[in-house]
């Protein structure tokens, strides 16, 4: 008979008195035999408290930031398949046991949670907005994406799990996770789930502004790092094109009067170039590291037993 395989649920949250009892309840209800760790990130209510009531393993992080938590939970946590949701009542308990379904059964090592929502207090309009815009702008800059890349409802592999690096501090870890599947070429999945409105006494952690700007520096980042020879080479070619806008008066002025009277734009033009040329090579030479890293994610990512039952 085979062993069934381990699964945590992993629930990072902060200041959530008001919902994480029932959230513990939930997952208990909807995974039985399932693990469930709550990871406290400096809250200031009852939310340890209420945690270890419902059952949960709660757990400390003191390091600020979402990404930080996700950091200490995957080097923490040992288990064949994990589950992770936030602690604050918005995502559906019912949805985990078709995520860790279609993981398992299909092999998967990401499944992630899209969020389905009626409710118009549940998911703000501005969020919509910036999901969509992010969502496209991943899929032209990485070539693939997924339907919703800011669910923090998702269920991974072990192997996922002990690849990933987690460089985020905040809520844009969600970003680098899906880079991290589409860059290592991960078999993923998604499954539609409902998006529930906030319980009285939770309030939203995100700033639309704030973390807004810091996903998309964040995909800004991933993408230098992943796509050197694209950022770099980018770069180079609107450098020239510069460089060509400043020299073709100067080329008809020469063909024409055989002499150039204007020496600042000739020496300016021929630095742009210098510039662009190294832009390039730099991309070339960046490229080669980025293989190698890429290379030694995918043997961390072998190295791990896959997500079947």
């Amino acid at each position: 008979m085979a062993e069934l395989p381990r699964i945590a649920v992993l629930l990072p949250c902060f200041n959530e008195e008001a919902a994480i009892g029932r959230t513990v309840a939930g997952f208990c209800s909807a995974l039985p035999g399932a693990t469930i760790y709550v990871y406290d990130n400096n809250s200031r209510d009852g939310t340890v408290a209420e945690a270890e009531k419902a059952g949960a393993i709660v757990r400390t992080e003191r390091m600020q930031g979402k990404g930080h938590v996700v950091r200490r939970m995957f080097a923490d946590v040992d288990a064949d398949i994990y589950l992770m949701a936030d602690g604050d009542l918005t995502y559906d308990p019912a949805a985990a046991p078709e995520m860790v379904r279609l993981l398992a059964d299909e092999q998967l090592d990401m499944v992630v949670g899209t969020r389905q929502h009626e409710a118009k207090e549940a998911y703000r309009g501005g969020h919509v907005l910036g999901n969509r815009l992010f969502t496209g702008l991943l899929s032209r800059l990485f070539g693939r994406s997924f339907s919703d890349i800011f669910s923090g409802y998702r269920a991974f592999s072990r192997r996922f799990v002990k690849s990933f690096p987690v460089l985020s501090e905040g809520f844009e870890i969600e970003t680098e996770m899906s880079v991290h599947a589409l860059e290592l070429r991960m078999p993923v999945g998604e499954v539609a789930t409902a998006y529930l409105a906030r319980p009285e006494g939770s309030e939203s952690k995100l700033s639309t502004f704030r973390d807004g700007w810091r996903i998309l520096k964040t995909i800004a980042t991933l993408y230098r790092v992943e796509r050197p020879v694209l950022f770099f080479g980018t770069i180079g070619a609107l450098l020239i094109a510069i460089a060509v806008i400043l020299a073709i008066p100067l080329v008809l002025t020469y063909l024409e009067i055989g002499e150039v009277p204007r020496f600042p734009t000739a020496i300016l033009a021929t630095g742009i170039v210098i510039v662009a040329v190294l832009c390039v090579f730099a991309g070339l030479i960046l490229d080669t590291v980025t293989r190698g890293r890429r290379e030694m994610r995918r043997l961390a990512y072998l190295a791990q037993p896959g997500p079947g039952l």
